[in-house]
Protein backbone atom coordinates (compact mmCIF):
# COMPACT_ATOMS: atom_id res chain seq x y z
CA UNK A 1 0.00 0.00 0.00
CA UNK A 2 1.02 3.48 -0.26
CA UNK A 3 2.08 5.00 2.47
CA UNK A 4 1.08 8.76 3.66
CA UNK A 5 3.45 11.31 3.54
CA UNK A 6 4.00 13.91 5.96
CA UNK A 7 6.19 17.26 6.22
CA UNK A 8 7.13 19.07 9.18
CA UNK A 9 8.47 22.26 9.32
CA UNK A 10 10.51 23.34 11.64
CA UNK A 11 11.61 27.29 12.66
CA UNK A 12 10.86 30.46 14.64
CA UNK A 13 11.33 32.61 11.48
CA UNK A 14 8.38 30.71 10.28
CA UNK A 15 6.05 31.35 12.61
CA UNK A 16 7.09 34.96 13.23
CA UNK A 17 6.40 35.77 9.35
CA UNK A 18 10.26 37.07 9.05
CA UNK A 19 10.08 34.05 6.41
CA UNK A 20 7.83 32.60 4.00
CA UNK A 21 7.33 28.99 3.84
CA UNK A 22 8.21 27.44 0.61
CA UNK A 23 8.68 24.05 1.20
CA UNK A 24 5.26 22.96 1.22
CA UNK A 25 4.60 23.72 -2.77
CA UNK A 26 7.24 22.15 -3.68
CA UNK A 27 6.76 19.52 -1.95
CA UNK A 28 3.51 18.81 -3.26
CA UNK A 29 5.27 19.68 -6.80
CA UNK A 30 7.98 16.91 -6.19
CA UNK A 31 4.99 14.25 -4.91
CA UNK A 32 2.45 15.46 -7.70
CA UNK A 33 5.18 14.48 -10.48
CA UNK A 34 5.75 11.20 -9.14
CA UNK A 35 2.25 10.32 -8.66
CA UNK A 36 1.87 10.86 -4.86
CA UNK A 37 0.33 13.39 -2.69
CA UNK A 38 1.09 14.78 0.66
CA UNK A 39 -1.47 13.48 3.55
CA UNK A 40 -0.42 16.33 5.67
CA UNK A 41 1.83 18.92 6.93
CA UNK A 42 2.78 20.73 10.78
CA UNK A 43 4.34 23.45 11.51
CA UNK A 44 6.57 23.62 14.69
CA UNK A 45 8.75 26.99 16.24
CA UNK A 46 11.73 26.56 17.97
CA UNK A 47 10.00 24.71 21.48
CA UNK A 48 12.40 21.69 22.24
CA UNK A 49 8.77 20.50 23.81
CA UNK A 50 6.77 21.40 20.61
CA UNK A 51 9.56 19.72 18.76
CA UNK A 52 9.70 16.47 20.70
CA UNK A 53 5.92 15.60 21.04
CA UNK A 54 5.89 16.29 17.43
CA UNK A 55 8.20 14.22 16.32
CA UNK A 56 7.06 11.43 18.28
CA UNK A 57 3.61 11.01 16.94
CA UNK A 58 5.05 11.08 13.12
CA UNK A 59 7.61 8.29 14.96
CA UNK A 60 4.76 6.04 15.88
CA UNK A 61 2.73 6.21 12.78
CA UNK A 62 3.19 4.08 9.62
CA UNK A 63 3.62 6.96 7.94
CA UNK A 64 7.02 8.74 5.51
CA UNK A 65 7.60 12.27 6.93
CA UNK A 66 10.07 15.01 5.70
CA UNK A 67 11.25 17.51 8.20
CA UNK A 68 13.07 20.91 7.24
CA UNK A 69 14.71 23.34 9.66
CA UNK A 70 16.91 22.22 13.01
CA UNK A 71 19.45 20.49 12.53
CA UNK A 72 22.43 22.83 12.24
CA UNK A 73 24.32 23.06 15.34
CA UNK A 74 23.37 26.53 16.92
CA UNK A 75 21.86 26.90 20.10
CA UNK A 76 18.13 27.54 18.30
CA UNK A 77 18.93 24.30 16.12
CA UNK A 78 17.09 21.51 18.62
CA UNK A 79 15.65 18.87 15.84
CA UNK A 80 19.05 16.52 16.14
CA UNK A 81 18.43 16.59 20.08
CA UNK A 82 14.45 16.11 20.04
CA UNK A 83 14.81 13.26 17.50
CA UNK A 84 16.78 11.33 19.86
CA UNK A 85 14.46 11.93 22.42
CA UNK A 86 11.39 10.75 20.56
CA UNK A 87 13.16 8.08 19.66
CA UNK A 88 14.65 7.34 23.10
CA UNK A 89 17.92 6.82 21.98
CA UNK A 90 21.39 8.69 22.33
CA UNK A 91 22.85 11.24 20.12
CA UNK A 92 26.16 9.68 18.49
CA UNK A 93 28.64 11.14 15.89
CA UNK A 94 27.85 9.36 12.59
CA UNK A 95 31.19 8.12 11.07
CA UNK A 96 30.26 8.89 7.49
CA UNK A 97 28.65 12.24 8.65
CA UNK A 98 32.20 12.90 10.20
CA UNK A 99 34.29 12.21 7.10
CA UNK A 100 31.83 14.66 4.69
CA UNK A 101 31.95 17.64 7.11
CA UNK A 102 35.75 16.99 7.35
CA UNK A 103 35.69 16.53 3.69
CA UNK A 104 33.73 20.04 3.17
CA UNK A 105 36.00 21.62 5.80
CA UNK A 106 39.18 20.80 3.95
CA UNK A 107 37.36 22.05 0.80
CA UNK A 108 36.49 25.57 1.94
CA UNK A 109 40.01 25.65 3.77
CA UNK A 110 41.51 25.16 0.00
CA UNK A 111 38.99 27.54 -1.29
CA UNK A 112 40.22 30.07 1.06
CA UNK A 113 43.78 29.61 0.57
CA UNK A 114 44.19 28.41 3.53
CA UNK A 115 45.86 25.56 5.89
CA UNK A 116 43.21 22.47 6.93
CA UNK A 117 43.11 22.78 10.69
CA UNK A 118 40.78 19.67 12.04
CA UNK A 119 41.84 20.69 15.60
CA UNK A 120 40.92 24.55 15.38
CA UNK A 121 37.63 24.62 17.71
CA UNK A 122 35.45 26.32 14.72
CA UNK A 123 36.08 22.95 13.11
CA UNK A 124 35.63 20.80 16.10
CA UNK A 125 31.81 22.48 16.42
CA UNK A 126 30.93 21.80 13.18
CA UNK A 127 31.30 17.75 13.89
CA UNK A 128 28.51 18.55 15.91
CA UNK A 129 25.86 18.84 12.71
CA UNK A 130 27.14 14.72 11.99
CA UNK A 131 25.85 13.85 15.99
CA UNK A 132 22.47 12.09 14.93
CA UNK A 133 20.35 9.73 16.45
CA UNK A 134 22.05 6.41 17.49
CA UNK A 135 21.46 3.94 14.17
CA UNK A 136 20.61 7.29 11.72
CA UNK A 137 21.23 7.00 7.75
CA UNK A 138 22.72 9.74 6.33
CA UNK A 139 21.43 11.88 3.38
CA UNK A 140 23.74 13.15 1.20
CA UNK A 141 23.82 17.14 0.59
CA UNK A 142 24.63 17.55 -2.77
CA UNK A 143 24.98 21.25 -2.20
CA UNK A 144 27.52 21.63 0.52
CA UNK A 145 28.36 18.09 1.60
CA UNK A 146 26.93 18.48 4.81
CA UNK A 147 24.46 15.72 5.41
CA UNK A 148 20.52 15.05 6.55
CA UNK A 149 19.42 11.74 8.14
CA UNK A 150 16.75 9.60 8.33
CA UNK A 151 15.17 7.57 11.41
CA UNK A 152 13.14 4.60 11.12
CA UNK A 153 10.04 4.61 13.68
CA UNK A 154 8.56 2.23 15.71
CA UNK A 155 5.03 2.72 13.68
CA UNK A 156 6.59 0.92 11.07
CA UNK A 157 7.44 4.38 8.76
CA UNK A 158 10.55 6.87 8.63
CA UNK A 159 10.95 10.35 9.26
CA UNK A 160 13.79 12.31 6.95
CA UNK A 161 15.37 15.33 8.50
CA UNK A 162 17.05 17.80 5.71
CA UNK A 163 18.17 21.40 6.50
CA UNK A 164 15.77 24.01 6.27
CA UNK A 165 17.32 26.03 3.39
CA UNK A 166 15.59 25.19 -0.21
CA UNK A 167 19.01 24.79 -2.21
CA UNK A 168 19.90 22.03 -0.04
CA UNK A 169 16.31 20.35 0.94
CA UNK A 170 14.24 19.80 -1.98
CA UNK A 171 17.34 17.82 -3.78
CA UNK A 172 17.63 16.06 -0.73
CA UNK A 173 13.97 15.19 -0.84
CA UNK A 174 13.70 14.21 -4.11
CA UNK A 175 16.40 11.67 -3.90
CA UNK A 176 14.84 10.27 -0.66
CA UNK A 177 11.24 9.88 -3.32
CA UNK A 178 13.66 8.54 -5.68
CA UNK A 179 15.80 6.27 -4.34
CA UNK A 180 13.68 4.92 -1.46
CA UNK A 181 9.53 4.98 -2.58
CA UNK A 182 10.26 4.73 -6.40
CA UNK A 183 7.83 1.43 -6.33
CA UNK A 184 4.62 3.74 -4.87
CA UNK A 185 4.94 6.15 -8.01
CA UNK A 186 1.79 6.77 -10.22
CA UNK A 187 2.91 8.79 -12.94
CA UNK A 188 -0.09 9.26 -15.30
CA UNK A 189 -2.18 7.03 -12.90
CA UNK A 190 -4.69 9.59 -10.77
CA UNK A 191 -6.34 12.74 -11.99
CA UNK A 192 -8.86 15.53 -11.23
CA UNK A 193 -11.66 16.42 -13.26
CA UNK A 194 -14.07 19.61 -12.39
CA UNK A 195 -16.34 22.33 -13.43
CA UNK A 196 -16.62 25.95 -12.42
CA UNK A 197 -20.64 26.42 -11.13
CA UNK A 198 -21.32 29.80 -11.12
CA UNK A 199 -23.16 31.40 -7.93
CA UNK A 200 -23.98 27.63 -6.63
CA UNK A 201 -23.94 27.23 -2.66
CA UNK A 202 -22.49 24.26 -1.77
CA UNK A 203 -25.14 23.15 0.76
CA UNK A 204 -27.46 22.59 -2.19
CA UNK A 205 -24.85 20.63 -3.86
CA UNK A 206 -23.91 18.59 -1.23
CA UNK A 207 -26.57 15.40 -1.32
CA UNK A 208 -25.11 15.49 -5.26
CA UNK A 209 -21.44 14.93 -4.46
CA UNK A 210 -22.31 12.41 -1.43
CA UNK A 211 -24.14 10.50 -3.81
CA UNK A 212 -21.25 10.64 -5.96
CA UNK A 213 -19.25 9.05 -3.60
CA UNK A 214 -21.37 6.50 -2.39
CA UNK A 215 -21.79 4.99 -5.93
CA UNK A 216 -17.95 5.42 -6.77
CA UNK A 217 -15.95 3.75 -4.40
CA UNK A 218 -12.12 5.04 -4.15
CA UNK A 219 -13.28 8.49 -6.15
CA UNK A 220 -13.60 11.99 -3.99
CA UNK A 221 -15.50 14.36 -4.76
CA UNK A 222 -14.33 18.03 -3.74
CA UNK A 223 -15.76 21.06 -3.59
CA UNK A 224 -13.58 24.16 -3.62
CA UNK A 225 -15.43 27.91 -2.94
CA UNK A 226 -14.71 31.48 -4.04
CA UNK A 227 -16.54 34.45 -3.28
CA UNK A 228 -14.15 36.81 -5.01
CA UNK A 229 -12.56 35.56 -8.34
CA UNK A 230 -11.89 38.39 -10.75
CA UNK A 231 -12.84 36.65 -13.86
CA UNK A 232 -15.83 34.08 -12.50
CA UNK A 233 -16.94 36.01 -8.85
CA UNK A 234 -18.71 33.81 -6.64
CA UNK A 235 -18.55 30.30 -7.74
CA UNK A 236 -17.27 26.69 -6.61
CA UNK A 237 -14.94 24.58 -8.76
CA UNK A 238 -16.97 21.17 -8.35
CA UNK A 239 -15.22 17.83 -8.93
CA UNK A 240 -13.53 14.71 -9.03
CA UNK A 241 -10.37 13.11 -8.70
CA UNK A 242 -8.65 9.50 -8.98
CA UNK A 243 -7.93 6.59 -11.09
CA UNK A 244 -8.30 8.10 -14.79
CA UNK A 245 -11.20 5.92 -15.90
CA UNK A 246 -12.73 5.94 -12.18
CA UNK A 247 -12.88 9.36 -12.34
CA UNK A 248 -13.99 9.86 -15.69
CA UNK A 249 -17.06 7.53 -14.57
CA UNK A 250 -18.06 9.48 -11.83
CA UNK A 251 -17.22 12.88 -13.70
CA UNK A 252 -20.23 11.92 -16.19
CA UNK A 253 -22.47 11.31 -13.60
CA UNK A 254 -21.59 14.65 -11.77
CA UNK A 255 -22.29 16.25 -14.87
CA UNK A 256 -25.72 14.78 -14.87
CA UNK A 257 -26.45 15.42 -11.48
CA UNK A 258 -25.87 18.93 -11.77
CA UNK A 259 -29.11 18.83 -14.92
CA UNK A 260 -31.02 18.85 -12.19
CA UNK A 261 -30.11 22.44 -11.05
CA UNK A 262 -30.71 25.50 -12.46
CA UNK A 263 -26.76 26.61 -12.84
CA UNK A 264 -24.56 28.67 -15.14
CA UNK A 265 -20.88 26.83 -15.94
CA UNK A 266 -17.43 28.28 -16.44
CA UNK A 267 -14.42 25.92 -18.11
CA UNK A 268 -13.84 22.57 -17.33
CA UNK A 269 -10.46 21.74 -15.87
CA UNK A 270 -8.60 18.81 -16.08
CA UNK A 271 -5.44 17.86 -13.78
Amino acid sequence: MTPTFGLIIIGDEIMSGKRQDKHMPKVIELMTARGLSLGWAEYVGDSPERITATLKRAFASADVVFSCGGIGATPDDHTRQCAAKALGVPLALHPEAKRLIQERMQDTAKEQGVAYEPDRPDNVHRLNMGVFPEGAAIIRNPYNKIPGFSCSGAGGGAVHFVPGFPVMAWPMIESVLDSQYSVHFRRNAYIEKSVIVLGAMEATLTPLMESIEAAHPGIKVFSLPSVDHPQWGRHIELGVKGKPSDAERAYLDLRQGLKAFPLEYGPELVR
